[in-house]
């Protein structure tokens, strides 16, 4: 199986390649149309071949109704109509799953287990999350609105690399022996730190479930995850697979719900170890106060962003905007580390201005169920609202609107692919995250200007760069204060590759070994030696 940063790239170059293919012209296939008209927007909606077989909450290894009865409608992104009506979670909920999630923990299997056991439920889960593998996917972009080929394609094989990655860490987990001044022997030993309560957003729902759930199950955790209200349809259907593989009842736990209540009562509760939330930075803060105000649990936070994407003046400029533009537009540009502020030098400027104008009205948006589809439908109309309330911002404060503006057809959240030139650092639409299709162009002249105004801002979760001399790159991967620098090239993930941020864009890591230590407590033993033969 190829990589998933490989399949990215694969998908990044099967996008380039029809953009200059056929005389330099973007070729639409029956059924589709470029943004600029909605004529394929009107017709019916394709219907998902998948069926929704779960809405109850799972807790202690069961399907069960929320205790108030009450439920509430997951949309659809394509039209705004109900897909199903899920379990609404509050308090008491969150309190049973955490009932679940202790008792497995203090007087279940999973942590007395061998790790070699633990990794070989994994691994079968893993096995499980590959052969329905469609129907995942379909949830995924039936609740979320993304393509259908990159739920398929990236997102689902990327999930099953990371359970299979974290499967391998399980029986490497383990302490040390320190040598100590005087007769004693000191060990260290990596336990397993409890309850792991989790909140996972709407634009990534699997591969955010498999971050958190991956790294905890195999250091022998368990877990109460709380979906997001807008897409809470996947994560049940992967935790079904999840029993079926093995895992003991109340390992894991799912509770659909809203913020202000079911995730306020995990975030806050005082049985709850450790906690992990990835979303906005202003709701970070909240959790942040409410795990400080209970019980001093441990948070690990990945947040916003307003990540630089900086084209220096030696760059190919048609590879460097068809980079910006994926970097950018990738996921309907709900991405955390989109590259929202493309910094160009002021000598290829124009020319980038031009072209990235150019491969915006040539970006293929419709039913993100058709095939070759590049952009779906927003996630819901509040997000809708938002993204052109700060396209307006754009025009109002001077911007150059290049194209786009506006919403596209007339049902649906979709918005038209839009970029913006002559920005200004101090602008909203420079300065705030805007989580949709909307390209920020800002004009730059040497290396010292560019390194100050791209860590001008209270995030820095990641950063692009796009040059041929090493030397440039190596000043500008060292000067930018994000957690991640991509050079020539842009949202390269695997499972091995920490990611998480600088400043206001979150505390720890995720992915990788350094997530394992999000879960682990260290325990230092010393136990006197008696007439020892060595120290």
């Amino acid at each position: 199986m190829a990589s998933s940063s490989t399949r990215i790239s694969r998908l990044l170059s099967r996008s380039s390649a029809s953009l200059f293919s056929r005389g330099g012209k973007g070729y639409l296939g029956a059924g589709f149309s470029r943004y600029s008209t909605a004529t394929a927007l009107e017709e019916e909606p394709i219907k998902p071949a998948v069926q929704v077989e779960h809405t109850q909450l799972l807790i202690g290894g069961k399907f069960v109704d929320a205790l108030s009865g009450k439920t509430f409608p997951t949309l659809d992104p394509r039209t705004g109509e109900v897909i199903a009506h899920v379990a609404e979670g509050h308090s008491e909920d969150v309190d049973r799953a955490v009932a679940a999630a202790r008792k497995a923990f203090d007087q279940g299997p999973w942590p007395k287990m061998t790790a070699y056991e633990r990794q070989r439920i994994l691994l079968r889960a893993a096995d499980l999350l590959e052969k329905h593998n469609d129907e995942l996917a379909a949830l995924e972009t039936w609740d979320n609105g993304k393509p259908y080929e990159q739920s398929a394609q990236i997102e689902i094989p990327m999930l099953v690399r990371l359970f299979r990655y974290y499967a391998g860490w399980a029986d490497k987990i383990h302490g040390m022996t320190v040598p100590a001044d005087g007769q004693y022997h000191v060990q260290t030993l990596h336990e397993p730190i409890g309850v792991a309560g989790q909140i996972i957003p709407w634009n990534f729902p699997l591969l955010m479930f498999a971050w958190k759930v991956g790294p905890a199950l195999a250091c022998g955790n368990t877990i109460v995850l709380k979906t997001a209200e807008q897409t809470p349809l996947s994560a049940l259907y992967a935790a079904k697979l999840f029993h079926e593989a093995g895992l003991p009842e109340g390992v894991l736990n799912v509770v659909s719900g809203f913020g202000p209540t079911a995730g306020a009562a995990l975030a806050s509760h005082m049985d709850v170890d450790k906690l992990a939330f990835t979303g906005s930075t202003d709701t970070g803060k909240v959790v942040l106060e409410l795990a400080a105000r209970s019980n001093l649990k441990p948070v690990t936070l990945e947040l916003g962003g307003k990540s630089p994407f900086i084209v220096c003046e030696d760059a190919d400029v048609d590879q460097a905007v068809e980079l910006a533009h994926f970097a950018l537009f990738f996921n309907q540009g709900q991405c955390c580390c989109a590259g929202s502020r493309t910094y160009v030098h002021e000598r290829v400027y124009d020319e980038f201005v031009e072209k990235a104008k150019a491969r915006a009205l040539k970006r293929i948006v419709g039913d993100p169920f058709k095939s070759g589809i590049e952009q779906g439908p927003q996630i819901d109309s509040e997000q809708f609202e938002k993204i052109l309330k700060y396209i307006r911002s754009g025009v109002q404060s001077g911007a150059t609107l290049e194209t786009g503006g506006d919403r596209l057809g007339s049902k649906g959240f979709y918005v038209q692919p839009t970029v913006f030139s002559n920005v200004e650092d101090g602008m909203l639409i420079a300065k705030e995250e805007i989580f949709g299709p909307v390209q920020s162009i800002l004009k730059f002249k040497d290396l010292d200007e560019v390194i100050e105004r791209a860590n001008n801002t209270r995030y820095g979760l990641a950063a692009g760069v796009f040059t041929k001399n090493i030397d440039t790159a190596n000043t500008l991967t060292r000067a930018l204060r994000v957690g991640t620098v991509w050079v020539n090239c842009f949202d390269t993930f695997d499972a091995a590759i920490p990611f998480g941020g600088y400043k206001m864009s979150g505390q720890g890591r995720e992915k990788g070994e350094y997530s394992l230590k999000n879960y682990l407590q260290v325990k230092a033993v010393v136990t006197p030696l008696k007439n020892p033969a060595w120290l």
